[in-house]
C-alpha cells in the first residue's frame, strides 16, 4: 500500500511540474501559456498584398533636437562651463581682472590714473569707466592705493551676479 502511495504521489508532482496539471495553469515560473484565438476569415481573406506589407512594417521613433537641449546632458555640467578666452581688439579684455597687477596710481586735476601690468608684461594706463577682464566689468573706482573693478558674471545655476575685486597697489618690496 505504501508503495502504491508514493508511486502515484510522485506522479501527481511529475505531472504538474510539467505543467499537465488539470487546473490548465503552468507552475514552472516565467512560462505563460497562450490561448489560441481564431481570426475571422471574412477579415483575412479581403486584405490585399499590400496593406499585409504596411502592416508588416514596425513603427521607429525619431527624436528631432531642433532648439531642445539633449536630455542626456547633465544641467550643472552646462552652468559650470567656463567661458573660453577669446582674442578682443583691446587687449585689456583678453585676461581675467585676477591676473592683472596695479604697477602704479597717478592724479591730476581729471581725477586718477592707474598703470597696470598684464600677464604678457604689456603695461596700460586706465581710468574710471573703461572696460577690463574677460567678463566686461568696468573700472568702478580708483583711489590713491587700490583700483576696484565690477563684474557681471554667471553663477553655477546661470544667473547674474555682481562681482567686485580690488586691485592692490603693489608696494616696492614686492
Amino acid at each position: 500500500m505504501r508503495r502504491s502511495i508514493m508511486i502515484l504521489s510522485s506522479c501527481v508532482l511529475i505531472l504538474s511540474l510539467a505543467g499537465l496539471g488539470g487546473c490548465g495553469k503552468s507552475s514552472i515560473p516565467g512560462k505563460r501559456q497562450v490561448a489560441n484565438v481564431a481570426r475571422p476569415a471574412a477579415k483575412v481573406a479581403n486584405v490585399s498584398q499590400g496593406e499585409k506589407k504596411q502592416e508588416e512594417k514596425p513603427q521607429v521613433y525619431d527624436y528631432e533636437a531642433r532648439g531642445r537641449r539633449d536630455p542626456f546632458t547633465s544641467l550643472i555640467a552646462i552652468a559650470k562651463e567656463k567661458q573660453k578666452r577669446k582674442k578682443k581688439p583691446n587687449p585689456l579684455e583678453n585676461f581675467d581682472v585676477s591676473e592683472i597687477k596695479v604697477t602704479a596710481i597717478v592724479w591730476d586735476a581729471n581725477g586718477y590714473f592707474a598703470l597696470i601690468t598684464l600677464p604678457d608684461n604689456k603695461s596700460y594706463t586706465i581710468r574710471q569707466g573703461m572696460t577690463l577682464g574677460l567678463y566686461g566689468g568696468k573700472v568702478v573706482k580708483i583711489t590713491k592705493d587700490s583700483v576696484m573693478v565690477r563684474e557681471q558674471i554667471r553663477d553655477y545655476r546661470g544667473q547674474l551676479k555682481t562681482k567686485d575685486t580690488t586691485l592692490k597697489l603693489r608696494e616696492e618690496g614686492e
